[in-house]
């Protein structure tokens, strides 16, 4: 099986690719439309800024090679929010895959934004990608936008309000916690990506 990561600037390839290898794949890293198309499992992972992140992927002329991707995809972090239809950060247009738009924590409730720590994931759905996600399981935030809960949901958690965690819009999933810093349940979430 090809799995490619898609090298598009993206500050948390290292981590991601390593959380891999702890699962027998070694993915390859490119920003080679062609490889990217051919492979049988596609991870956007990404840690940085919307505006940054949609130029990187323009640069590199990938935006139109990812929308048309047919393979299961992932995007993890910032790699879930590019796909994501538009991001208030920078107010960018993304890949608009998942029909949702990207909007800032509210810090004016005394929350901390960025949001930092391990939130308790709240499966919205039945769905292949949350196969053997328990009620007391949590995942690993690091970030100052999320994804409004909405029919791509397939899992919740809460910082001042729900938000979507886990998304899907058919071949396109995405994960805004870290899987690969989620410790037994980042690893099963891959694995159940890599299964798909």
């Amino acid at each position: 099986m090809a799995i490619v990561l898609v090298d598009a600037g993206g500050t948390n390839i290292g981590s991601v690719r390593y959380a891999l290898q702890r699962l027998g794949v070694d993915a390859e890293l490119t920003s080679d439309a062609a490889s990217i198309r051919a492979a049988d499992k596609v991870i956007l992972p990404g840690v940085g800024a919307a505006g940054p992140g949609m130029a990187r992927l323009r640069q590199l002329d990938l935006v139109d090679t990812i929308r048309g991707l047919t393979q299961p995809v992932l995007g993890v972090c910032l790699g879930m929010q590019l796909l994501c239809v538009r991001s208030e950060e920078a107010d960018v247009d993304c890949l608009g895959v998942i029909p949702a738009a990207v909007r800032r924590f509210d810090d004016g409730h005394g929350l901390r934004v960025p949001h930092m720590g391990w939130n308790r994931l709240h499966a919205l759905r039945q769905h292949p990608l949350l196969d053997g996600l328990g009620d007391d399981d949590r995942a690993y935030f690091v970030h100052s936008y999320a994804v409004p809960v909405g029919n791509y949901a397939l899992a919740s958690t809460s910082y001042g309000g729900d938000f979507a965690a886990v998304v899907a819009s058919g071949n396109f999933h995405g994960m805004q916690f870290h899987p690969e810093r989620s410790a037994r349940v980042g690893a099963r979430l891959l694995e159940n990506f890599l299964s798909l």
